[in-house]
């Protein structure tokens, strides 16, 4: 929590400010019992009217004062607070962008989300709390003591009296609740995984009917939330009844002993008037101070998940400066051998292979096989665990990220798509593509002919997550963005799947023409797209099978004659 609250320091002015306006307000609550108790004293009692009116008017301006103070106080105190947490939401949201694919398994989206939002609006809240009451209480608290034992010393042993149950109370309800707080946090991350897995998975739950068992699902997650939310309310209810109980007592106890006092001539009826005004500052400062903690350790709950993500090192560092292409548009793979974090066995094992401008390298390999594991290396999604990736010559962890990046065309295997027009969207590529590069890219793509049928055409909006639009326009909307970037390397996983074999034919002979300067690496399931690359890899179990051309493979390597008779006829094949 002292990590975050360091970051105040860029809102030093305005925490100044709410520090000195919240000790004016507090300067003027401590005076206002005594005005009272003058005006009891002096005007009602002796019934001097006049003094009563002229002493009300000071306490008018004085309350008034203290009013404008609170105002300016609660407006700064918002301020601040609502500044740092924009400002945190940033820094770890842009920490997040630098995470690999590594972090985000570890950590979890769902995880991730409910920290950039619910555990910073935690610490918000509490920062518009500590910034209010850090003076506020402390003040109302020594400032009460000090003034009611002005009034009457011996009277203020009952406040002495009442004080270790107060504190003993709170420290207990704190003691059960803090353990209680980490497990709301947890819960929530949890309500939030289920509720993110039924939004975006509903079309497969319909398609099996699986609506009752998803409810379960979500239900049980949202009990237990309940559950653990319902037992930190029940302990925490008990805060306010004890403090009420013991603040009433105290007053009773108050009265009792000053009507005494009284009685006895030694205290003025005004003064005991004040010395319960005070009694009650001083209970009410100890409220505060319990809702701080309430509200703190959840707080630092909250905190603490924040700092594991901004504390948390992405694996993939940016530890080189090269930027020369040696060989433009070329693709290596050295005895590159990978395990994914926690694995046994590696996803790859000694691949090795090398890809030249102008040529179309394919992929081929049964299910987990390695196929989508050996794209994502090459734009450092993951680091390889041995051998090395060279992209135009240079070793891929040798070049800044950003730069190895934009020299490649990505088209990944589930097609992505963002709320926004279908221009922008292709623009994706290449923020600053002119209409025509726009349309070429399209075109190129084969997504051209249903963009034109749209009414808005390029400026067609595309709905959340594509949702209007078909799977296989969606690929070719994903492919023409990969295109207007002509990049040195085009990296296509599994990409055409969705589309028919009219489409695909076209699609293929299509780019043969424009990427004919640059190198192309496709995955594949089907043999069909693959047929004519001028060089085919086949994987197996993570391992290198056989490379060739279609030809040579089906004479001679037995895992692509497999794949290819599982697919094709025996005319087709012939």
């Amino acid at each position: 929590m002292i990590k975050l609250l360091k970051r105040l320091v860029t809102y030093k002015w305005a925490v100044l400010i709410v520090l000195l306006f919240v000790f004016a307000q507090s300067l003027a609550d401590l005076f206002l019992p005594t005005l009272m108790a003058d005006i009891i004293d002096n005007g009602v009692v002796t019934g001097d009217t006049g003094y009563i009116w002229r002493m009300g008017g000071i306490m008018l301006c004085v309350t008034g004062l203290g009013a404008l103070a609170a105002v300016v106080a609660s407006f700064y105190s918002s301020k601040a607070a609502m500044g740092f947490g924009r400002d945190l939401r940033r820094r770890v949201f842009n920490h997040v962008e630098r995470f690999s694919l590594e972090e985000f398994d570890r950590v979890g989206t769902a995880s991730l989300i409910t920290r950039t939002t619910n555990d910073i609006t935690q610490v918000q809240q509490v920062i518009i709390m500590m910034l209010r009451m850090v003076v506020s209480a402390p003040i109302m608290f020594v400032g009460g003591l000090i003034m009611a034992t002005s009034k009457d010393a011996k009277l203020s042993l009952v406040i002495v009296a009442a004080m270790p149950v107060l504190v003993l109370s709170i420290f207990l309800i704190f003691w059960k609740a803090m353990p209680l707080f980490k497990k709301v946090q947890k819960r929530l991350d949890r309500l939030n995984l289920v509720l993110r897995e039924n939004l975006t998975g509903i079309r497969v739950i319909r398609a099996f009917n699986r609506e009752k068992e998803e409810q379960v699902r979500l239900t049980e997650a949202n009990e237990r939330l309940t559950d653990v939310s319902i037992k930190v309310n029940q302990i925490m209810a008990f805060l306010m009844p004890v403090m009420m109980l013991v603040m009433n007592l105290t007053v009773v106890g108050v009265i009792w002993f000053g009507g005494i006092r009284i009685d006895n001539g030694a205290m003025q009826i005004g003064d005991l008037m004040a010395f319960i005004q005070y009694v009650m500052q001083i209970m009410f400062a100890l409220v505060m101070a319990s809702v701080m903690f309430i509200m703190v350790p959840r707080a630092s709950v909250s905190a603490n998940r924040i700092n594991e993500v901004l504390e948390m090192t992405p694996s993939l560092i940016d530890d080189g400066t090269k930027t020369a292409d040696v060989e433009k548009g070329t693709l290596e793979f050295d005895h590159v051998t990978f395990f994914y974090p926690g694995a046994e066995e590696p996803a790859l094992s000694n691949v090795s292979f090398s890809a030249k401008p102008g040529e179309v390298t394919a992929v081929i390999g049964g299910t987990g096989s390695g196929k989508s594991t050996l794209v994502n290396l090459i734009p450092r999604f993951y680091d390889v665990t041995s051998g090395t990736i060279r992209v135009n010559g240079v070793d891929v962890q040798a070049v800044p990220q950003e730069e190895l990046r934009s020299k490649i065309g990505f088209v990944p295997q589930k097609a992505l798509l963002f709320t926004g027009t279908i221009a922008e969207n292709i623009r994706y590529g290449k923020a600053d593509a002119t209409a025509e590069e726009v349309a070429h890219a399209a075109s190129i793509a084969q997504a051209n002919d249903f963009i034109e049928k749209m009414p808005d055409r390029y400026e067609a909006v595309i709905e959340q997550g594509g949702s209007n639009v078909s799977g296989g326009q969606k690929q070719r909307l994903s492919i023409a963005r990969a295109l207007v970037r002509k990049p040195d390397l085009y990296v296509f996983d599994d990409s055409f799947s969705a589309l028919d074999f009219k489409t695909d034919a076209a699609l293929r002979k299509a780019l043969k023409e424009e990427t004919k300067d640059a190198t192309v690496l496709i995955v594949a399931q089907r043999v069909s797209t693959i047929m004519d690359a001028d060089r085919i890899i086949v994987l197996e179990e993570g391992a290198v099978a056989g490379i060739g051309t279609h030809e040579e493979l089906f004479a001679t390597n037995a895992v692509y004659q497999e794949i290819v008779k599982s697919q094709l006829s025996e005319e087709e094949i012939a």
